[in-house]
């Protein structure tokens, strides 16, 4: 199935090239968006399974893999509205980049050994850069190639930690770096080895997590990328970072370096949350607003796994809910640049007003993603200052509500301006466009499982989570 999902992708991606037809690109795209969501459901059917060897439905990967696919049909969908007054080839290579974002995030999400996952994540970074410069401006070019360039230096890092841990296996058969191969002999390794070996995989693949160090990278693709494209790239692309970080944070968990672990990501997390707090409050642009609220959530995460515990079930559940906040916040972008025609703060006003289907979003998103009763977030957040309390890091719990303090009050002041308030500035008169209240369902939609979220947790998701962790400290 898997074998044939990707020769499926290539098929699509090279039959949309070639025929250069937007009704066929339109149908090829959707068939893709099915072709995903029977390749989830098998997964999630076949759960453990290896298939072609290098790739196992592990429960962390399917979970990921199941957010992707429920989000790939409203993606797809304001992708078209986006992209309809393009002409046909820049039309086609859009949705040709997109189609090969999914399929190489699919295959990062179950790969089982470090180089395959690492292959597949340099992948992404191509098909990112098409991406980001779609709409093929001065800005977007220097934007494509600050991402390429960042990303390539911080996935070669993350190499130089792949090749420390063959050193760890040292045996002619190391090539595959498989994570049950490593994990037999994790514990005979020298923890110098470990501890390098975590640091540069930190670093490498913070540049998709989107952690600090290597933040920036994401803050400026969104800043020019198309709103489906920086749904895309704030949730299930940072979820391909964290997956990467996480597999080996569970396979070195066993050893002796697991409080160095923590240390360093709960550093990376405070860090992550004070410079998050510190941009968002002089942020003027919309979404480079939401990429610093991305950075602060991606910030939790790495609390959440450093303290452990409950910790552990936390970081997953809060991928999932921000992944479902905030793709329904930059979907709402892409309709709020065509009522008021700018991202800019200053030029922003009276939403309400002139589409109060979308204010509404900009509302209930608001309160999902800051974590406000009753969103799901709540939920993930209560438990990780929980586990705080419970490993006595006071100075951590203190500081990191500090920050989240800040980002509150950032956002909700920015979000209230846009929704109730008048332009500061007056903005060039230009007819709103008119938008169907209909285009924000799948935003509703979203929101609404968040808060649902909150109160129930269905059986199939808690299993997941709690198969991914059952094997940490």
């Amino acid at each position: 199935m898997l074998l044939s999902f990707f020769i499926a992708a290539g098929l699509i991606c090279v039959s949309i090239a070639l025929l250069n037809n937007r009704m066929v690109t339109k149908a090829l795209t959707a068939c893709f968006a099915v072709l995903h969501i029977g390749l989830t459901v098998y997964c999630y059917a076949n759960l453990n399974d290896i298939e072609l060897r290098y790739f196992t439905f592990n429960s962390t990967g399917v979970l990921l893999l199941a957010v992707l696919s429920i989000m790939t049909i409203p993606t797809i969908y304001h992708g078209f509205i986006y992209s309809a007054g393009d002409d046909t080839r820049k039309f086609n290579i859009y949705h040709v980049a997109l189609i090969a974002l999914m399929t190489f995030m699919s295959g990062a999400y179950l790969a089982n050994g470090m180089t395959v996952l690492w292959i597949f994540v340099e992948a992404t970074t191509l098909a990112v850069g098409l991406l980001i410069y779609h709409d093929r401006t001065e800005i977007a070019l220097e934007a494509t190639w600050k991402y390429v360039f960042i990303c390539s230096a911080g996935i070669a890092l993350a190499y130089l930690g792949i090749l420390f841990l063959g050193f760890i296996y040292g045996r002619e058969d190391a090539a595959s770096l498989s994570f049950v191969a490593l994990a037999e002999i994790i514990n005979q390794a020298n923890p110098m080895y470990l501890k390098i070996a975590f640091l540069f995989v930190l670093i490498g693949f913070s540049t998709k997590m989107g952690l600090f160090p290597m933040h920036t990278v994401t803050i400026d693709a969104h800043s020019v990328a198309p709103p489906p494209v920086s749904a895309l790239i704030s949730t299930t692309l940072m979820n391909v970072g964290f997956l990467a970080i996480f597999r080996v944070y569970r396979l070195f968990s066993s050893s002796s370096i697991l409080l160095f672990m923590n240390s360093v990501l709960i550093i990376a997390g405070l860090l992550s949350l004070l410079v998050a707090a510190g941009y968002m409050l002089k942020a003027k642009h919309l979404k480079r607003m939401l990429a610093y609220s991305s950075l602060e959530n991606m910030g939790l995460v790495a609390i959440a796994i450093g303290v452990g515990g409950t910790g552990y079930y936390a970081a997953l559940l809060l991928l999932v809910l921000h992944s479902l906040a905030k793709s329904s916040l930059f979907y709402q972008m892409g309709q709020l640049s065509r009522v008021l025609h700018t991202f800019k703060l200053d030029d922003c006003g009276r939403y309400m007003k002139l589409y109060p289907a979308g204010a509404m979003v900009l509302i209930l998103g608001l309160i999902c993603i800051l974590a406000i009763p009753p969103s799901g977030l709540f939920i993930s957040e209560f438990m990780i200052f929980k586990g705080l309390v419970y490993n006595d890091q006071w100075l951590v719990l203190i500081a990191a509500i500090i920050l989240l303090c800040f980002v509150v009050y950032s956002m909700s002041t920015r979000f209230m301006h846009i929704i109730f308030s008048n332009p500061r500035k007056e903005p060039d008169i230009q007819a709103p466009e008119s938008i169907k209240p209909v285009e924000s369902v799948p935003q509703f939609v979203f929101l609404g499982i968040v808060i649902v979220l909150c109160f129930y947790q269905p059986p199939f998701l808690v299993d997941l989570i709690n198969q991914s962790i059952k094997l940490l400290p």
